[in-house]
């Protein structure tokens, strides 16, 4: 059952958080007394991890890294927003005569609920805001008044941003980017004071969570690179509980192992299916616990899957740019499948800059008059051009961009625990905030979660390919550049790709934002299809048919912004999967008997998920 459903709406202020249904009452204190016996193991790990953020420090002390940012950057911003406002009194005044009403409003707010009348609030947060969400933010007074007190001041800060006069653009999304990082640093949720739950908790537990938590900052500082370990017990073990989908490592190179999963059809589609991940992290967050899997999903459903396990690479693969991922990666996947199974055209599916390679290997493959050996293309939260970068553009300015350069000509690779920095900041209220709350604060134990095990267990990135990737593909979008990029002579041109090509993207996508991903459906010369999933980019791709989640539109047109084909879509409810295989049978209807592992002229040589994605760094 489907309707229709027109764009959907940005996220508006909800008048009171605490109208939502089912909103507990505020919770009575209880006070309780510190458990001594449980306090002496923690106090001496304190000691042993003091012990160790001392003997580090120690040990890098007069070091001076070379940092992946340009760290003037910022001043440099910071410089021309002071000038802009001294130069525009006025302007200045403005503002300030803003936040002035706005206080006014708040005072007058606070005064009514605190003689027990009503008021609506002046700032609500979002509905997408989860830090509020304690009944406590909203039905105590005080409380409320300091929740109001940071959103209102909060919301002021980008104004000033957001109003100033003369600053350049890479100014401007440096300060933006700063300022909503600061404005995230300071939320009261953060501070054991001002969180009620905190509070709560401390004066239930004697304060054990707090030095519990400490213990836990300290660990992290010592032996985690500075990133927060989600600590608690989980019951995954790559091969055996996650990433155990069962088949054979059949191909390798330098680059990759290729994985052929063992059929439990007694046929399956002729063409044979390969998935190609991006290198950022490893292949497995689509082969999770069975129930999650993906890559299950499409063997149960009757296809010949395999899929390229990326090598975590070092110092010897440190020259290895982008098109030697392309040709060393899908290109002798190809070739390896045709082996494998006879065929000589394979339908590929593909994830975030996975599916980026893929278009460079489709464009290559059509200018060299090779295109027939891809029988479609599926691109899962994959940009082809980078016109808009979103939140990441702060991140490619040249300053940035030349200090990157540095750092990774001097370690030959990116390192994977800086790799999760990056993305943590872009989302820091989701991958760092919540986490001090729950691991330092509250000192919880983590929920077992497949996925977040699959985001600690990170991937280098040789310094070639990305340097290679961001100057080229990236900063000059020569992707979308009919010939504009040339592997081995050959120009790549997206235009001459006739075969079909399907857009699967994720609406609340921080990394590859879909109305960016849309762009992506002009470029190519063929039939193409769009279809826009619900959730983020990792959840919402990984969103099997049992769970009923997320939703997804659909639109048979292809207008020309990604808005008008957002109006004119239909909303459905569930998973997006089985919208996208029933076209896949569509295009691929003809059966054969199923093949096995090693059968063909490929000949196993170890048992998946192979050794590639074991390596740690």
């Amino acid at each position: 059952m489907s309707d229709k459903n027109s764009p959907a709406p940005k996220t508006v202020e909800a008048k009171s958080a605490a109208a939502k249904a089912g909103a507990a009452r505020p919770q009575v204190p209880q006070i309780g007394l510190p458990d001594l016996g449980a306090a002496m193991p923690i106090l001496a790990g304190l000691a042993q991890n003091s012990h160790a953020l001392l003997r580090n420090s120690a040990e890098n002390f007069g070091r001076v890294p070379t940092l992946p940012y340009d760290h003037t950057a910022v001043p440099a911003a910071m410089g021309q927003l002071a000038a802009s406002y001294f130069f525009n009194p006025l302007g200045m005044a403005a503002k300030q005569a803003e936040l002035v009403q706005n206080w006014s409003r708040l005072w007058w707010n606070f005064g009514t609920r605190a003689m027990g009348g009503k008021a609506d609030p002046v700032a609500a947060p979002a509905k997408a805001d989860r830090r509020f969400r304690d009944a406590s933010w909203n039905e105590e007074v005080p409380i409320d008044y300091i929740k109001q007190t940071y959103l209102l001041t909060g919301r002021w800060l980008q104004s000033i941003v957001a109003d100033s006069k003369g600053l350049d653009e890479p100014a401007r999304l440096q300060l933006e980017f700063v300022v909503q990082q600061f404005i995230d640093a300071v939320s009261p949720t953060n501070f054991a004071t001002t969180n009620p739950e905190v509070v709560r908790k401390t004066l239930a537990t004697g304060g054990m969570n707090l030095l519990k938590g400490f213990g836990f900052f300290l660990d992290d500082l010592a032996n985690n690179n500075g990133l927060i370990k989600r600590r608690g017990d989980h019951p995954f073990e790559i091969g055996k509980t996650i990433a155990a989908t069962p088949g054979a490592v059949v191909f390798e190179n330098e680059l990759m192992q290729l994985i052929q999963y063992a059929p439990t059809t007694p046929d399956v589609a002729k063409r044979p299916l390969l998935f190609v991940p991006p290198l950022v992290n490893k292949y497995y967050l689509f082969d999770l616990q069975p129930k999650t899997s993906f890559l299950k999903w499409l063997v149960d459903a009757g296809y010949t899957v395999f899929v390229i396990s990326w090598v975590n690479p070092g110092v010897q693969q440190r020259d290895k740019n982008s098109f030697d991922y392309v040709k060393e990666g899908p290109l002798a996947a190809l070739d390896a499948i045709r082996l494998a199974t006879g065929e000589a055209q394979a339908d590929i599916v593909s994830f975030c800059m996975g599916g980026t390679l893929v278009s460079l290997l489709n464009g290559y493959l059509a200018s060299k008059g090779e295109g027939h050996r891809v029988g479609s293309t599926t691109l899962i939260a994959s940009m082809t051009d980078y016109t808009d970068m979103g939140d990441w553009s702060v991140f490619l300015d040249s300053k940035h961009s030349a200090a990157f350069e540095k750092y990774l000509v001097e370690k030959g690779y990116v390192e994977s625990h800086d790799l999760a920095k990056l993305f943590s900041v872009i989302r820091a209220n989701d991958l760092i905030w919540s986490s001090v709350i729950s691991h330092y604060l509250l000192a919880d134990d983590a929920l077992p979660s497949d996925m977040l095990f699959w985001f600690d267990d990170g991937a280098r990135i040789p310094a070639a390919m990305l340097n290679h990737f961001t100057a080229k593909v990236i900063q000059e979008n020569r992707l979308c550049q009919a010939g504009g990029l040339v592997i081995d002579g050959v120009p790549v041109d997206l235009s001459k790709v006739s075969s079909p090509v399907y857009f699967v993207s994720m609406q609340a996508d921080h990394v590859s934002n879909w109305e960016a991903t849309y762009r992506g459906t002009r470029l190519f010369g063929g039939e193409v299809h769009f279809l826009l999933g619900g959730s983020g980019h990792n959840a919402g791709a990984i969103n099997p048919p049992a769970a009923k989640k997320h939703g997804y539109w659909t639109n048979s047109e292809l207008p020309g912004t990604a808005q008008a084909w957002l109006e004119g879509a239909t909303r459905h409810e569930g998973s997006w999967w089985p919208e996208w295989e029933f076209w896949m049978k569509s295009i691929n209807d003809k059966r054969v008997p199923a093949r096995v592992p090693g059968a063909g002229d490929l000949a196993v040589i170890e048992a998946a998920p192979g050794s590639y994605v074991l390596q740690r760094h």
